[in-house]
Order: structure tokens, then C-alpha cells, then sequence
């Protein structure tokens, strides 16, 4: 079936389980999307799925479209070369250059996180909003930066990246944080990942389950679960209010899993103004509109006028 407006945007979202595809039209709906397990571990076949995405996309909507990718990582502007890619076998590949070859056009890269963002801000929960801060908190914790409706890479393509700073005003009992991955102790993320939320409920007297589980047995009152939600967001006030003091946005977008927890948005608001250098905050904290869309969605924005 034809779409009812002209087709020429294509958005990937290339993720370590799953590749989903989708061809947006220009009003922004979604008229055609696929998935494919990723090939975890081999560059070549990554490329090959993507290539073959794009393809029945452009089968579907009968014409050639512009190519917009989210990466688990960014493009380090020094060599051209993917990093802090958790899809490891991606990192230090000229990724960019080696989709535009095989798909024979010019291909944007964004990390994932900056595609979430614009998602958002571009027809989403920040639509309108000229500062936005998007934010993954699920089994890591990104961030991206939308100002004026442009992705805010920076210098080091790492704008956005606040789950690798300390947690902020830590307790004493915080000190010196789990160990990350990133090599550092008491990165944001491993408080506010949700393996971060499920390991705090263990060590404190729970069984191993998920971050989800561990909300809904707050949400029944269970005395556990319900103490270290509670930590939860204390941590992720003191962490977005360092980020509204430096950034100053309109409006902060959870993405992840741990955006279903709908008191996070009621909870860390009446929180964070304890820690933000102003009289009243005005921010607002608000679920995604377009939830799992978001990553597809925004990568086919990095093209926003299309071909």
C-alpha cells in the first residue's frame, strides 16, 4: 500500500538485540517499519541487515529515501571511527562511511540517545520546547541534548553523556559507588540503570528480580520495595537537578523502561528543588509520547528535510 504523503526519510535504530527500521511520512507517521535481530559480534552481517532494511522500506514505499541511524555510541570526530559503543564489535569501525558505501548515499549517525531527544522535541512530549533533555534510563542511562530543534553534539561528541558523572551530593552510604563498566565508581548509571535499581532492592533485604518488579511491589507496599524506589528517586532528583543547573531546559523526556514508573513524574519534581540553584523550577518532567518509536523516529529527523 502507497502512504498517503510522499516518503523520503528512512530512520534505523541499530540496537545490540534488535535493528527496527521505519519510513516516516512528511507529517511525521510512521507508514512502514521492520525489525531483524541484530548479528551480534559480526560487523559485516550488521551492515548486510541494515542494507537489507532499508531495501524493503524503499520496496514498501516505492521510492529512494534519505538514512538516518541510531547508535549505541557516537562517532568520535577525531578519527571517524564509532566509540563507547556497549555493542562492542562496533567500536573503532568507520561505521558512516561504511553504511553510505553500501547503500550508496551520503548516511547520518546520531547515538541513540540524541535520537531519542529529538523524537521528542521535534513532535513528541517536548514539541515547541527550545532546551530538551532527553533521557534513557533503562538497562544504561544515556542522555541528549535538543536546543532550537538541532541535536547539541559537542566537541567530543559526548553532549548529553550524564550517566558517566558521579552521583551528585552523594550520602555517605554512596561512597565510592558501585563499579561501572566505564571504569570509573558511582557513575549516575549505576543508580539509575534499572540493574541499578534491582541491585539496591537486593542489598537491601529483597530477592533478584527486575527494576519493573521492583516498582510494582512499591506500588502493592511492600516495605523493601517501597524504600528503594524511594532512594531511587532521591538519587534521580540529585541527578537531574545537576543537569538543570548547567542546562537550564524546558522540559526533561524519560525514555527506557524505567519511564513506565509513572510516580517518577510527580515524585522527582517535588524533589529536585532542593538541589537546583533557583528560586522555583519550572521544568517540567515528562513521559515520551512516542515511547519505543522514539529511536526510529529521531533517526529519520537527522534528515529533516529529507531528499
Amino acid at each position: 500500500m502507497q502512504p498517503e504523503r510522499p516518503v523520503n526519510r528512512i530512520g534505523i535504530d541499530l540496537g545490540g538485540t534488535k535493528i527496527e527500521a521505519a519510513a516516516l511520512a512528511d507529517d511525521g507517521r510512521i507508514v512502514a517499519r521492520h525489525r531483524v535481530p541484530t548479528p551480534r559480534d559480526d560487523y559485516e552481517a550488521t551492515i548486510a541487515a541494515v542494507v537489507g532494511l532499508v531495501g524493503r522500506l524503499e520496496h514498501d514505499v516505492g521510492g529512494c529515501a534519505s538514512v538516518g541511524v541510531g547508535v549505541p555510541g557516537a562517532i568520535s570526530p577525531a578519527t571517524g571511527l564509532l566509540k563507547n559503543a556497549n555493542s562492542v564489535w562496533l567500536i573503532g569501525r568507520p561505521l558512516s562511511e561504511d553504511l553510505g558505501r553500501a547503500l550508496g548515499r551520503p548516511v547520518r549517525l546520531a547515538n541513540d540517545a540524541n535520537c531519542f531527544a529529538l523524537s521528542e522535541a521535534r513532535d513528541g512530549a517536548a514539541a515547541g520546547a527550545a532546551i530538551v533533555f532527553g533521557v534513557i534510563v533503562g538497562t544504561g542511562t544515556g542522555g541528549g541534548v535538543v536546543v532550537g530543534g538541532r541535536v547539541l553534539t559537542g566537541v567530543n561528541a559526548i553532549a548529553g553523556e550524564w550517566g558517566h558523572n558521579p552521583l551528585p551530593w552523594p550520602r555517605d552510604d554512596e561512597r565510592p559507588g558501585p563499579a561501572c563498566y566505564c571504569g570509573q565508581r558511582g557513575c549516575i548509571e549505576t543508580f539509575l540503570s534499572g540493574p541499578g535499581l534491582a541491585r539496591d532492592y537486593a542489598a537491601s533485604g529483597g530477592d533478584r528480580v527486575t527494576a519493573i518488579e521492583v516498582a510494582a511491589r512499591a506500588a502493592r507496599g511492600e516495605p523493601e520495595a517501597a524504600a528503594s524506589l524511594a532512594r531511587y528517586e532521591d538519587r534521580m532528583a540529585r541527578a537531574l537537578a545537576s543537569v538543570i543547573n548547567i542546562l537550564d531546559p524546558d522540559v526533561i523526556v524519560l525514555g527506557g523502561g524505567m519511564s513506565n514508573v509513572s510516580r517518577l513524574y510527580d515524585s522527582v519534581p517535588r524533589l529536585w528543588g532542593r538541589w537546583v540553584f533557583s528560586d522555583r523550577v519550572d521544568t517540567a518532567l515528562r513521559p515520551p509520547a512516542h515511547g519505543d518509536s522514539s529511536g526510529v523516529r529521531g533517526a529519520a529527523w537527522l534528515w529533516p528535510d529529507g531528499i
